[in-house]
């Protein structure tokens, strides 16, 4: 059976094409202005814990929040200071810093090193990513009592707390990401006639960053939530030892200026890996960009 088209059915179709074109410029533009704005606000992020600060400070002045409870800002800032003052914000802070970067650091390069054995070689990924897979189905703070048999209870076991807490999601981040790597691309260096040398060093590795970038927010995320609880373990000095002395005195607005700075250094080490994500993925075209 042959279909026969009229001129007039071929303006109708015109027609409803145009109107469908004329429909959707609309959202087009919407869309447009709002990536332009996104562009114009780098830092629109942010909006959100100034909001929240906003409506403490809004509801300690007006009296809606119990200060017994819950300080206000400015009490937290001038208890902030009076310890900066007297030398025990600063002490505790390298405290904590030093044990997050040690255990982040090592929690890193046995991810990204585990993570290519396991992504790059089929062998590697039968012999590691079981195991791996065990260890995410137990929580990591579930093994704080095995190793304070193995390691004791001072710095060492600590740090592997917290680098296994980061461990994890860098390893199963970059390990998914070099999976993923589109077979066209192996075609094309099939065709190409490249080394594997050149192959993993051209395609997979550029094509796994972003998923290394994501394992690291993960990773530094979970590396502050990991020093909370582990400096609740007899800790002699950091922020957690801090909270934990004030609270066995009732000295609630100290409490309050650890629990601050732990979020301030959680918020900032994101941020950080955030720019750098943004600064080194720009080939990525993505709705952000």
């Amino acid at each position: 059976m042959t279909l026969r088209t009229s001129p007039g059915d071929f303006s109708r179709s015109l027609l409803q094409s145009s109107t469908i074109t004329n429909a959707l410029k609309p959202r087009a533009a919407a869309r447009r202005r709002s990536l332009r704005l996104g562009r114009a606000i780098p830092y629109g992020w942010t909006f959100g814990p100034l909001l929240l600060i906003l409506a403490w400070s809004v509801g300690a002045a007006a009296g809606w929040i119990d200060p017994r409870s819950l300080p206000a800002p400015w009490t937290v800032i001038s208890t902030a200071i009076d310890l900066a003052t007297e030398g025990r914000l600063q002490e505790n802070l390298l405290v904590s810093l030093q044990r997050v970067s040690e255990g982040f650091a090592l929690g890193v390069l046995a991810g990204v090193l585990i993570g290519l054995v396991a992504g790059l070689s089929r062998v590697g990924e039968y012999l590691v990513d079981g195991i791996i897979q065990i260890k995410r189905a137990i929580p990591t703070l579930a093994l704080i009592p095995l190793l304070m048999l193995y390691l004791g209870i001072g710095e060492g076991m600590k740090i592997t707390i917290i680098a296994l807490t980061v461990f994890i999601p860098v390893y199963i981040n970059l390990h998914a990401y070099l999976r993923a790597i589109d077979s066209r691309y192996v075609e094309l260096a099939d065709t190409l006639r490249l080394r594997y040398r050149d192959f993993v060093r051209h395609i997979v590795l550029p094509g796994a960053l972003p998923g290394l970038l994501l394992g690291l927010r993960f990773g530094v995320t979970g590396s502050w939530l990991a020093l909370v609880v582990v400096e609740q373990i007899n800790a002699t000095s950091g922020i957690g030892y801090m909270i934990n002395l004030a609270g066995s005195y009732g000295q609630i607005n100290i409490v309050l200026v650890g629990l601050v700075l732990y979020a301030a250094m959680g918020f900032i080490s994101d941020a950080t890996i955030r720019f750098i994500q943004k600064r080194v993925l720009t080939w990525q075209r993505t709705f952000a960009n």
